[in-house]
Parts: C-alpha cells; sequence; structure tokens
C-alpha cells in the first residue's frame, strides 16, 4: 500500500502562507518540498540534491517565511534573518519573485530585497538600511556590502541558503565564499540545494554545513522516458549544420526550443546560418546587457520566439575564442581559468534561468560534462510538462555521449539516450544549399554580427531604457530575432524547392508557405508533436517505433 504524501496543510504553516501556495495553484508537495519543509522547520543543516524544476526554491522559501511570521508574534526588532546565495544575477531576479509570490498575503511582515543586480553598491544602501527579513544576491555582491557596512549579519542571521550550491565554486565565488563566512554568526542554520553532488558541493559542504542531513532525491537526475524523450545522432560538423536545417525549416520540430552550443561565436554562426533560410532565432549569452537578457526570456516565455541559441557558463569562459571540440585543447593556466570565470561567475543559461514550457532542447554542441549535460536538458520537461532533448555528436565526442550514458543509466536504464533513426541520404539534396548559405557566413561576418547586436541591445538597455518605463506596451514591440545581416543573403535559400523534400514528408511539409512569423502572446502556438499525416506510410525520419498500445496514437514528444 502506497505511503500518503504529506500535504502543506499537515505541515504547521501560516495560514497567510497556505493561502499563497493554494494561489499558486500547488494543490500538494513536490518529493523535495516533502521531505526537505518539515525538516528546515526543525532548524537542520540539509544538503538536497534535487533535479532541475523539482521546486527546490519553495523548498527552502517556505521554511524561512514560516519561521520569520513565528518569530515575529512576539515583539522583535526588525533585521536581516536570512540570506540566500546564488550564482546568478537572473536567478536572484527569480527567487525574490518567488519569495514575493509566497509572500502575498505577508509583504509587511516579510520583507525581501534582492541585491544581486548591476546597481551600484552605493544605490542599494538604502534598501539594506530598511533591514529587509530576507536578502538575496550573489557572493561578490553580498560581501561588497559587508565590507562597505550596508549590511551586518554577525547579530541576527538564522538561516543561510546556497541555491545552485555546484555553481558557486565553478563561477569563481570561492574566496568570497570563504571571506562571507568571517562576517557570519557561529550558530546559523544553512540548506544547500543543487541538481548535482559535485566535487564543489563537497568542499562547499564542509565550509557551510555541520551534520546535516542529506538528501538525494529522484533516482534519476532527469525524468523518466514518460516525460523526457533523450535522442542521440551522430554528425560531424557540416552535418550538424544540414540536420538542424532541415529540423527548423521543415517544422520537424514543434513548441518552443532551446539550442545549445559550445562557444558565443558559435551562436552568431549559426543564427546567421539560419538567417539565410528566413528562420528566425534570438541570441542569447553573457555579452548582452542584463536588461536585454531578462527581456529576451520574457518575450520567449510569452510565445513571441520559438527559437533561442544559447551557451552554458562553461563555454562562456573564453567568449572571444574559436570553438573547439569538448575534450581537446591545451589545459588553461590558473590565472587564465580566474579571469575566465570572473567574466562568467554572475551569468549562466543552462542553469539559473526560468525559461517555461520548452518543448525541446538540442544540444548542436555536446555539452562537456555530465553536469553541463543534466542541466541544459533539464530546462525541458518540468513540473508534469512532456519534453523532447536531442544530442548531435561528433566523433571527437563519443566518449563524452558514453559517460552521460553511464551515469543515467546507472541511475535509471530508462533514462538512457537512444538513437535518433534519421537517414541523412534522405536529404542528401538540401546539402548543397546548406554549403551555399555556410560561405556566406564568414568569420568576419560573425564578428560584426556579435558587435551590431551588442550595440543595438545596448542603445534598447540604456537610452531607451526611460522611454519604455514611460511606455510600456512598446517594449512589447521591441523584438530580439530580427535579422542583423552582416552575411548576403540569398533569397533562393529562403523556400525549399518541392522536388528537394524527401517523399515521405511531402504531404506534412508546406515549405512555401513558411513564412516568418511575427506571433504575439495572444496568439496561440500550433500544437508541439508531428501532424497525423506525417504518421502515413514509411517515415525515414521516425525517431522511435511504436508499441501495439502507441500505434493510433498521436505522439507527445515534439521531434518525430
Amino acid at each position: 500500500m502506497a505511503t500518503e504524501r504529506l500535504q502543506f496543510h499537515e505541515m504547521g504553516l501560516d495560514d497567510r502562507l497556505l493561502k499563497a501556495v493554494a494561489d499558486l495553484g500547488w494543490s500538494q508537495p513536490t518529493l523535495i518540498q516533502e521531505k526537505a519543509i518539515p525538516l528546515a522547520l526543525e532548524g537542520k543543516d540539509l544538503l538536497a540534491r534535487a533535479r532541475t524544476g523539482s521546486g527546490k526554491t519553495a523548498a527552502y522559501a517556505v521554511p524561512i517565511i514560516q519561521r520569520i511570521l513565528a518569530s515575529k508574534q512576539g515583539v522583535r526588532e526588525q533585521d536581516v534573518r536570512a540570506l540566500i546565495l546564488v550564482p546568478t544575477k537572473e536567478l536572484g531576479q527569480q527567487v525574490q519573485t518567488m519569495m514575493r509570490q509566497l509572500t502575498a498575503y505577508c509583504s509587511r511582515d516579510v520583507r525581501v530585497a534582492d541585491i544581486s543586480g548591476k546597481a551600484d553598491v552605493s544605490a542599494q544602501r538604502p534598501v539594506l538600511m530598511e533591514k529587509p527579513d530576507v536578502v538575496v544576491g550573489t557572493p561578490s555582491r553580498v560581501l561588497a556590502h559587508l565590507n562597505a557596512r550596508n549590511l551586518t549579519l554577525r547579530a541576527s542571521l538564522e538561516t543561510l541558503v546556497a541555491d545552485e550550491a555546484d555553481l558557486l565554486f565553478s563561477f569563481g565565488f570561492e574566496d568570497d565564499l570563504k571571506s562571507l563566512l568571517c562576517h557570519l554568526p557561529k550558530i546559523y542554520q544553512s540548506v544547500l540545494m543543487s541538481a548535482t553532488l559535485s566535487d564543489d558541493v563537497q568542499a562547499l559542504k564542509e565550509l557551510l554545513l555541520h551534520n546535516p542531513v542529506t538528501l538525494k532525491l529522484q533516482g534519476s537526475q532527469l525524468p523518466d522516458c514518460s516525460q523526457l524523450q533523450q535522442f542521440s545522432i551522430r554528425c560531424e560538423e557540416e552535418d550538424k549544420f544540414l540536420l538542424i536545417y532541415t529540423l527548423l525549416k521543415l517544422r520537424l520540430v514543434r513548441g518552443k526550443t532551446l539550442v545549445f552550443v559550445g562557444a558565443v561565436e558559435r551562436c552568431y554562426r549559426l543564427k546567421l546560418f539560419l538567417e539565410q533560410f528566413s528562420i528566425p532565432a534570438c541570441v542569447l549569452n553573457s555579452e548582452l546587457p542584463v536588461r536585454s537578457r531578462s527581456h529576451i526570456i520574457t518575450q520567449f516565455n510569452q510565445g513571441f520566439y520559438d527559437y533561442i541559441i544559447a551557451t552554458d557558463e562553461r563555454s562562456l569562459a573564453d567568449p572571444g575564442a574559436a570553438p573547439k571540440p569538448a575534450g581537446r585543447g591545451k589545459k588553461k593556466s590558473k590565472k587564465a581559468e580566474k579571469a575566465g570565470q570572473a567574466k562568467v561567475k554572475e551569468y549562466s543559461v543552462s542553469r539559473g534561468v526560468d525559461f517555461q514550457n520548452v518543448a525541446n532542447v538540442i544540444n548542436f554542441d555536446f555539452p562537456a560534462t555530465v553536469e553541463s549535460y543534466i542541466h541544459r536538458v533539464g530546462r525541458t520537461a518540468r513540473a508534469d510538462n512532456p519534453g523532447t532533448a536531442l544530442s548531435f555528436v561528433a566523433h571527437t565526442e563519443t566518449a563524452l555521449l558514453s559517460e552521460v550514458e553511464e551515469t543515467l543509466t546507472g541511475d535509471n536504464a530508462e533514462s538512457a539516450l537512444k538513437p535518433y533513426q534519421f537517414k541523412m541520404e534522405t536529404i542528401e539534396g538540401l546539402r548543397y544549399r546548406c554549403r551555399d548559405a555556410m560561405r556566406s557566413v564568414t568569420k568576419q561576418a560573425v564578428r560584426e554580427a556579435r558587435l551590431k547586436e551588442i550595440k543595438q541591445e545596448l542603445l534598447n538597455s540604456e537610452k531607451l531604457k526611460t522611454y519604455f518605463e514611460d511606455n510600456p506596451r512598446d517594449l512589447q514591440l521591441l523584438r530580439h530575432d530580427r535579422d542583423l545581416h552582416p552575411a548576403v543573403i540569398k533569397p533562393h535559400l529562403k523556400n525549399i524547392p518541392e522536388y528537394l523534400i524527401p517523399e515521405a514528408l511531402r504531404d506534412v511539409v508546406d515549405p512555401l508557405s513558411n513564412k516568418r512569423r511575427r506571433r504575439g502572446p495572444s496568439q496561440k502556438p500550433k500544437p508541439h508533436g508531428v501532424a497525423k499525416s506525417s504518421l502515413k506510410g514509411k517515415n525515414p525520419l521516425r525517431s522511435f517505433r511504436y508499441t501495439k498500445r502507441e500505434r493510433n496514437k498521436k505522439p507527445s514528444h515534439s521531434l518525430e
């Protein structure tokens, strides 16, 4: 007989907190919330591993709010009671948003301040002088305020949280964290939340935790195959571009899609390549202003764009370098490594960014580590939504693929990547178009594209800041997927002649009607998955075999 799940109303929470939880539509706690909240309310130190999208933020936010509300039932001096450390500005904004949603009915009693932004330390001083109950920030920014005496924690801090703990060291915050500890009281509760238990997390555990309870939840760090379908396909450099062109132009990928590449230069190379075929896409990377990045993510979540090309935290370490296949290249000196970390220590796309309702993740360049794979793929199939992940694997990356498969299979045999049954010979007729487009995407064009977009985004972010504050509706009209056009656009590449379309797909695809869409948030996107007509006859692009029970059903995944 299955054990009954502990419910929110059985945790002894304040009525105002329960009302906010109900407003958020949480009928019952997730596994991490069910296990972590009671332990945190008892005051125990926690080290919790749970996959991305499992509700980790609420697992520590709820007990923090509850303890503050309970303490304020008596007469007590206003002071900072909780400090939440995050690796990125974007994650800091999301934590603050979640805290404000949970304190919707007690905002006067529990005040939250996010100091992770780019504002000057002096500009944030008035906020901290009011002594908010909860402070959210990156270690470097918190330390700056402690040194400036805008913030004091030694006498008041009760709870310290390290969110996405495995990134705090890898983003170069180790020295800041060690310095920060000197400003904390001798006794306080610590909570470490992480998607993986890496060596960095173990080091952080020794620094912050005292006799912790360790929660290793979800046997697999990713959802099982009923929710997340993972595929891999072996292809070299030219085939990668040919395949992504085919998948996007023929609309074989449906729904919002994140395409991960290995370096910033690769972002613009791929964007310019897709522009040749009138396929709009946004680039998201650390070179863009924070305001622009946040606006891109907001509009993507609202349905303005279908495709974002992104880098993850490791690839940003040397944004000026040419991409190298994972696992190759000389080791960097410690000095160069720290310099690289300094550029990226407060930014990540594969981590710390709240993408909503992502249907597909495509690893155009295979991630360099198992952790990076988990964090990238964790952007889809969040909560109870289905998702699909497709990884392109070059021959130099097969060892990395094996490592990922071994780790995932070790957690759960059903979590392994399945081969993506795509017959490349069926699209050989499109290869010359692919080569034609690539000839226009030169190194000079890529450099110009990077500079052009940065200038555009700085203009949008700074000079028009006041205008957009006064005219918020006009901000909705500002788009980030416009053509950069530093490469020569060849009009004949825009549409695919019918004779070049694989025979099995001619009933499904109408490339001449595939015009560039300018969809707003009010327009509903087409349903994810493949069209029913694509299931007629033999399809060389089929990515899995149906079971007898599934044969008459429309598949729930987004890649056929």
